[in-house]
């Protein structure tokens, strides 16, 4: 049964189920009101990181430059809340034309610069213009791309879309960190990470919120985002 293969985390209620399966039926997916408190948080805190980030952005961009030459931000389309898409930039850490594969480990298309960024979860500051803006929250299952193929259980290419849970964790505004993120393994498959955005879901709190960000930082001080195991 479904039920016994889930994460020992998860809790023992049944998953909600959505009436979705198609783009043509997105709008039946529900959403979880955002507390006001999360949203304040969110405001408050993506202001002053965005304030005191900026001489970052620029010794990012420089260096961006000097490496390849090539763009500085990388643009890409995103699911949102409640299927919608919107559009995120990142600090470009792969070289040009890289593709919408998902980046694996020793991945060559990542570069030198690319390498510090993502150890360090910089190419993603750009972000914190979607969440001032509403799109995305600092915690929420990740915001992921309209597109891209990943792995499924079997070893083939699927889109996220026809992953069970993917509909499911749309019901609240994706985040910059999450559950998932944080206390999972890089490479595991979506339907185990669906499985703990779900529990996020279902156990979402300012508290909980604070604690995940507060663990995000200390990764991202250590430079352990793309460690495979465990980051801290």
């Amino acid at each position: 049964m479904e039920r016994q293969q889930l994460d020992p985390i998860m809790p023992g209620s049944s998953p909600m189920h959505v009436a979705v399966g198609h783009h043509t039926t997105v709008g039946y997916i529900p959403t979880v009101p955002t507390p006001m408190l999360k949203r304040l948080l969110d405001l408050t805190l993506a202001g002053l990181m965005l304030l005191c980030s900026a001489p970052i952005w620029l010794m990012i961009a420089i260096t961006i430059k000097l490496e390849d030459g090539g763009p500085v931000f990388y643009r890409q389309k995103r699911w949102g809340c409640r299927g919608s898409i919107f559009h995120v930039r990142k600090f470009r850490t792969m070289i040009q034309n890289a593709g919408l594969r998902p980046a694996e480990q020793h991945d060559r298309r990542i570069t030198r610069v690319g390498q510090i960024l993502r150890a360090c979860g910089m190419d993603e500051l750009p972000q914190l213009l979607n969440i001032w803006h509403g799109e995305m929250s600092f915690v929420g299952p990740r915001a992921l791309a309209v597109g891209e193929l990943v792995h499924d259980e079997n070893g083939n290419y699927v889109s996220y879309e026809t992953v069970p849970g993917f509909w499911e964790r749309l019901v609240v505004p994706p985040g910059l960190t999450s559950i998932a993120t944080i206390y999972i393994p890089k490479d595991s498959l979506p339907r185990r990470k669906f499985r703990y955005d779900m529990l996020y879901i279902r156990r979402q709190s300012v508290m909980t919120d604070l604690r995940l960000i507060a663990l995000s930082f200390w990764i991202s001080f250590r430079g352990k985002w793309e460690t495979r195991d465990r980051k801290f």
